[in-house]
Formats: C-alpha cells, structure tokens, sequence
C-alpha cells in the first residue's frame, strides 16, 4: 500500500458529512477513498428480474417508491444510531439532534494490513474531537506521524474544517450514508415481503450521497444507472437497513454497501472526552486530512 495524504470522505458515510472511506476501484481498502464501506458479497439473489411470487397480486411500483422516500423523513429529525459496512471497514455512531452531537466509530483495514486505521470523532457543537490511532508495517510512514497525538482526542479548529466532509459534521444534514438522495435515485423497486424491497437505483445521481466513491461510480459506467439493492422498513414504515449490490466492472470487484438505522427517538447524546484525555490537535493533523 503506498502511503499519501488521506483525501476526501474518509469518514461516510458518509460516511459524514465525515464521510467513510471504504474502498477504492479495485476493491483494495485504502485510507484515501470516499466510500460507505461494504461487505463481500453474501449470495443474495440479484435484486433485478425476479418474478412475482405465484398466486400473489403485483405489488404497485409507484406505492413501493414512495414507501421508500417516505422511510427516510424520520432520518431528517437526528436522532437515531446507525452503522455502514464494506469491503475492509465499517463505521457505526449515534446522532443526537437534540443535543447537537453525533458521535462515529471508524474501522478501516486489519491490524494484519500494511495500514490499519481507527479514528472515533464525536461532535457537540460547537466543538469537535477525534481520536486516531493507526497500526500495519506503513503506519510510521504516515507524514507527520510523530506529531499526530495518536491515541488522544485532538480538538479541531472549527474554522479550519468548515465544509470538510473528513472532520466536520452538518446538523442541517445530519445522514451519514444520505439515504434520502439514494432513495430518489431509484429506478425500480418492488415489494418483496413485509417491510421489504428490491430493485435498482441510479447511482450516479446519488454521488453526493458520499455512500458510493465516486471512483466506483466512474467505473462502473453505464452499469451505474441500475445498480441493485433491497431494503427493510421497521413496522413504523422507517428504513432500517438498505443494501447497495455494487457489480464488478473492470477492476472493481463486486461488493455491498450496507447501511442500518435503529433507535429512532431514542438515541443518546453524544459523550465529551475527558479534558485529561484531549489536546489541540496540530498542523500536521489538518495537512493529513485535507
């Protein structure tokens, strides 16, 4: 793995405002790439072509794509915890809008890669901190490594990650994996079940989403126009888990993207770090993520 400066979307989800990295066009975790991360494939049947169930009435297409749009408005009032998985990491965290903060828990790669990366970022506004700490035979190659304070909450300078989709978190939009702007990018969907879909989505018009690398997106080409994926409602109708089944296509190997919600309403405020455990985090900090 070669080592370089940590570029957009590395913490996703998205994810996040910080968004997740996951993984590159070929499928490698990388510390530099803007992805919701996925898990290998499982052998899930292709959400595309599948006949209608013998003996039961076709579901309405147009009910099962507003069902879907109207399972993400719940997401919009920030309070609920959620994960994002893929191939070589994963993420998971709470939002709590009514407090202003939200917390992420980020994996990237195994101890056993050449880089292996976690970082915990919690937000309370106006006040952000993350933790990294980094592991593998390159991470003491990692630019101004002998500064970065690893294994301590660095305060961020507010002003200098305003609009940084790594470090900085929007409680105006307060989805990591931008669920919303997925679902309007479906092209197709059916009911499958209670409480369940499938069908395809333009991911190309989801890009800003940030739960797909837009490096996948391009590699993909036309094949990013129908995309499978399935869903899950909880019985209140919200979306409590979407799973994106992103082919192979030239170098890019097959892969999910899978994302959850769960305790919607009941989600609790972010945790400060302890103020023995926190110092102000250093140029070389920013210069990495930037």
């Amino acid at each position: 793995m070669t080592v370089r400066r940590l570029s957009a979307g590395l913490v996703a989800a998205a994810l996040f405002t910080p968004g997740l990295a996951a993984c590159n066009a070929s499928g490698t975790p990388t510390a530099g790439s803007s992805a919701s991360p996925a898990v290998s494939a499982s052998g899930t049947p292709s959400a595309s072509g599948a006949p209608a169930a013998s003996g039961s009435a076709a579901p309405v297409p147009g009910d099962a794509k507003q069902a879907l749009l109207a399972s993400t408005r719940e997401i919009s009032n920030g309070n609920f915890r959620f994960t994002m998985s893929g191939v070589g990491s994963t993420a998971e965290g709470r939002v709590h809008e009514p407090t202003q903060s939200a917390e992420m828990r980020v994996t990237i790669g195994k101890p056993t890669d050449d880089l292996f990366m976690k970082l915990d970022l919690v937000h309370y506004k106006p006040d952000s901190w993350v933790k990294v700490e980094l592991g593998g035979t390159t991470a003491s190659s990692v630019p101004g490594v002998q500064k970065l304070n690893l294994g301590k909450y660095q305060h961020l300078d507010q002003t200098r990650i305003k609009g940084n989709r790594n470090l900085g978190f929007d409680f105006d939009k307060v989805d990591p994996a931008g669920s919303e702007v997925l679902t309007q990018g479906i092209t197709e969907v059916r009911q499958t079940g209670e409480g369940a879909y499938a069908g395809t989505i333009d991911v190309s018009k989801a890009a800003e989403a940030g739960s797909v690398d837009p490096t996948v997106i391009t590699a993909l080409g036309a094949q990013a126009k129908s995309v499978p994926f399935t869903a899950k409602l909880d019985p209140q109708g919200r979306l409590s888990e979407m799973v994106i089944q992103i082919p192979a296509a030239g170098q890019t190997k097959a892969q999910d993207i899978r994302i959850t919600y769960s305790d919607y309403g009941s989600a609790t405020a972010a945790q400060k770090p302890p103020a023995d455990q926190v110092v102000e985090a250093p140029a070389e900090f920013y210069n990495l993520f930037n």
